[in-house]
């Protein structure tokens, strides 16, 4: 089969690691860490939110946010997110990576700062204030999903590109300690500065004035990273795989790559030209040929993606909800205001920096060495495995003496999501499609994703709750409980493992030769799509 690959391509194919990586990395793996830190600060104070806003002192238990409040809160930035992995993965392709990226970091440091700010001080002003920016802001961190992917994929070796991506994944998990941290660190002093005494000795006292200042505080820190990227993320030149293969400005190409990887490399226009008018780099997204040759593979980066999010996304911004379920965090009616932050961060801290951190890096290590396909089966398999050992014998786990049993067991979830399809399922559409639509499949894929994070955020809102109505959140109607909102998460990720063999392996070639952009003819194509399936242990396209 010939292979025609420009030497510019050839030469990042085979480049070794130097400095350019690691600060590809850093660049775009800092927008991740603003990310996972402003989608998922938000459920370290939604409690304290509740207890602000919406408290009747009369009451037996301290305020909560009501039903359409609270889904909103936490779900609008999701719904943003959604829509802006669809907008800039399609402007991606369209104006470039490097123009596109600077927009996103831009929206997502104004509203991460304009999130703590309100609109008068009535609970209608404060929440339509907060709804939003956030929505705004998820807008902006939806570009960073296709953009970054797509940018360390298209800058990174063939040998190590899986570990690269995932590295800049891998910073989501940073972002989410350093929320919980931030949230520790914020609440305990003002928890020292202004001693309160809990809601069932003084319901009044109980929430003092400053605590308006903490959720505040905590949103708007989401900021500081993105900001201090900024600068260097604009001296990132455009990759060369977009300026050559999509742009076709072989030149341009070879001087940026040429000050990146200090080597003499030749323009190659009349290979480029020769390229650009093969069959397989004409068609388009909507096409015959695109169903033809990816059609399955487009299924299965969003379905995969889509169940995993479901499950992910609802224990992730849950998690506050489940120990207070199995009593690892006191009732809210025994703390104050800001003692409950405290006591939420400090749950989220620990399940971070035990299981979600070291997830993430696992993947880093082992995804070059036994490839995406087999860390993505096995991670929906032992989340599976995992929620079903959680669930069936759920009441054994809210015994006291059970009860650290359940957070390591929970914490393995956790584990083996992110040694698992939270990575993959990023990395993977970032390397199978042609480099001109490669944004814009990324961006569908991860809004596929995030459409699972809704279903997850605002059915497990419900589902959870129990059927006792003493034990119900304020203006909730009867769910199905934990236990059974558990059966359903190890039922979604076991349909994650069945569609993970639509996903080809991506281990070990060249972005060209998976998507076939390098070959000669339809045949050619076709015959080369079909041994990439066979390769990645799926049905051919």
């Amino acid at each position: 089969m010939a292979r025609e690959q420009l030497q510019v391509l050839d030469a990042l194919d085979v480049a070794k690691t130097q400095l350019y990586h690691f600060t590809a990395i850093v660049i775009a793996g800092m927008g991740f860490f603003t990310d996972a830190y402003d989608l998922f600060s938000i459920s370290l104070v939604t409690k304290l939110l509740g207890r602000l806003y919406y408290t009747n002192l009369n009451a037996p238990k301290p305020g909560t946010l009501p039903p359409r409040v609270a889904s909103s809160v936490t779900g609008v930035a999701l719904v943003g997110t959604l829509l802006g992995q669809l907008f800039f993965g399609w402007l991606g392709d369209k104006m470039g990576r490097k123009t596109v990226y600077g927009l996103t970091l831009i929206l997502m440091i104004v509203c991460s700062l304009a999130s703590g700010l309100s609109f008068g001080s009535t609970p209608k002003g404060v929440m339509a204030t907060l709804c939003f920016f956030r929505f705004w802001l998820g807008f902006g961190i939806g570009g960073d999903y296709p953009l970054s992917a797509t940018i360390m994929s298209e800058y990174a070796n063939k040998k190590t590109r899986g570990a690269f991506i995932a590295a800049v994944f891998a910073m989501q998990g940073f972002g989410i300690l350093t929320s919980g941290v931030v949230a520790l660190v914020v609440s305990s002093a003002f928890d020292h500065a202004n001693r309160a005494p809990s809601y069932v000795d003084n319901a009044a006292a109980s929430t003092v004035p400053e605590a308006d200042y903490i959720w505040r505080i905590v949103l708007m820190f989401g900021a500081l990273p993105a900001a201090m990227t900024f600068y260097w993320r604009m001296k990132m030149p455009e990759t060369a795989r977009y300026t050559a293969l999509v742009a076709k400005n072989a030149k341009q190409a070879v001087e940026d790559m040429a000050r990146v990887l200090n080597v003499e490399l030749e323009a190659e226009e009349e290979k480029l030209e020769k390229l650009a008018g093969k069959p397989s780099n004409s068609f388009g997204l909507f096409s015959k040929q695109f169903l033809r040759r990816h059609g399955l593979h487009l299924l299965g980066t969003t379905t995969t993606w889509f169940l995993l999010d479901i499950a992910f996304y609802s224990n992730n911004l849950f998690q506050k909800d489940i120990f207070t379920a199995i009593g690892w965090i006191p009732p809210a009616k025994e703390m104050n205001a800001v003692h409950e932050v405290y006591r939420v961060a400090k749950a989220q801290t620990l399940i971070a920096l035990c299981s979600t951190v070291p997830g993430y890096w696992f993947t880093v290590f082992f995804i070059d060495i036994i490839g995406r396909f087999a860390i993505q089966l096995m991670g929906f398999f032992f989340m599976t495995v995992f929620m079903f050992a959680l669930a069936i014998p759920y009441d054994h786990w809210t015994h006291k003496e059970n009860r650290i049993g359940f957070v390591v067991m929970y914490s393995l979830t956790f584990f083996f999501a992110n040694f698992g399809p939270n990575a993959t399922t990023f990395v993977v559409p970032a390397e199978i499609f042609p480099a001109r639509l490669r944004s814009t499949c990324h961006g569908i894929s991860a809004a596929a994703g995030k459409a699972g994070a809704i279903v997850g955020a605002f059915g497990f809102l419900y589902a959870a709750q129990p059927k006792d109505v003493g034990k119900r959140d304020v203006g909730y109607p009867a769910g199905i409980g934990v236990k059974y909102t558990l059966i359903v998460l190890g039922c979604v990720n076991a349909l994650g493992f069945v569609f993970t063999f639509l996903v080809p392996e991506p281990m070990g070639r060249s972005l060209e030769e998976l998507s076939g952009e390098n070959e000669d003819g339809e045949d050619e194509v076709d015959a080369a799509v079909e041994s990439n399936a066979a390769a990645g242990r799926t049905v051919p396209v």
